[in-house]
């Protein structure tokens, strides 16, 4: 893992007051770059989830199948990007983003398999990150982390993790982090790396210095192995 910037800490706000949002309309351009960094960086996508119902923004998962070189599924989300996080000035960073992770490559993909919440969330958590900054007129960004609730619980029954660090990518190529279209646009692919409660605890009382001195002890990177031992 690589070091990170002060401050980053775990990400706690309160719901704007309003009702439900049209999603903003998709930039083509933003579109047609997502899909090629996606075909050129992690291969071309077997299929698109498309959201039949969104709020704000119209988050869709690409999924692209284990190959030799990369053996695991790969899930990018695509529509975060269409509207801007609301990114301080001294943060530095793109205000936009789109997020992805990894899975095993047994992991269940059917329709069928997805009524069971323990196959379902790790998909069900890149669309409520990728709404969150909108939702709550912040932003995400490297080594933010973000409890699943308050108290943070398990994101289904048996799965060991109740929150999620936002990372870079350390299994990608560095170009592979940014995606660039025609006209300059550039959207950040963060990973997302679900934590068990000590990490999250660790990051809450000694900070993302010590969280990154944790997960590298027990190698963690963005493919996510839902039976890795804590690092905390």
């Amino acid at each position: 893992m690589e070091s990170a910037p002060q401050g980053s800490g775990i990400l706690r706000h309160e719901a704007l007051e309003r009702g439900w949002t049209p999603p903003a309309d998709s930039d083509p351009e933003s579109l047609e770059a997502i899909d090629r960094h996606i075909s050129q960086y992690f291969g071309e996508p077997a299929t698109v989830w498309h959201e039949m119902a969104s709020d704000l923004v119209h988050i869709d998962v690409h999924m692209i199948e284990p190959t030799p070189q990369r053996p695991f599924v790969t899930l990018v989300t695509s529509g975060m990007s269409d509207l801007p996080m609301n990114v301080p000035a001294e943060a530095g960073v793109s205000p936009y983003a789109e997020l992805m992770i990894a899975l095993p490559p047994d992991w269940p993909l059917t329709a069928d398999a997805w009524k069971d919440e323990c196959h379902y969330w790790p998909v069900r958590l890149l669309k409520s990150v990728a709404r969150l900054p909108h939702e709550y007129g912040t932003w995400i960004g490297q080594w933010h982390s973000v409890p699943n609730g308050d108290p943070a619980e398990p994101y289904a029954p048996g799965v060991p993790f109740t929150g999620v660090v936002v990372t870079p990518m350390v299994n990608s190529a560095p170009e592979a982090r940014t995606i660039v279209t025609p006209s300059g646009k550039q959207i950040a692919l963060l990973a997302l790396v679900p934590l068990h409660p000590g990490e999250l605890e660790l990051k809450l009382t000694h900070g993302t210095g010590a969280l990154i001195e944790a997960l590298d002890r027990v190698r963690v990177t963005e493919h996510l192995d839902p039976a890795r031992p804590s690092g905390a």
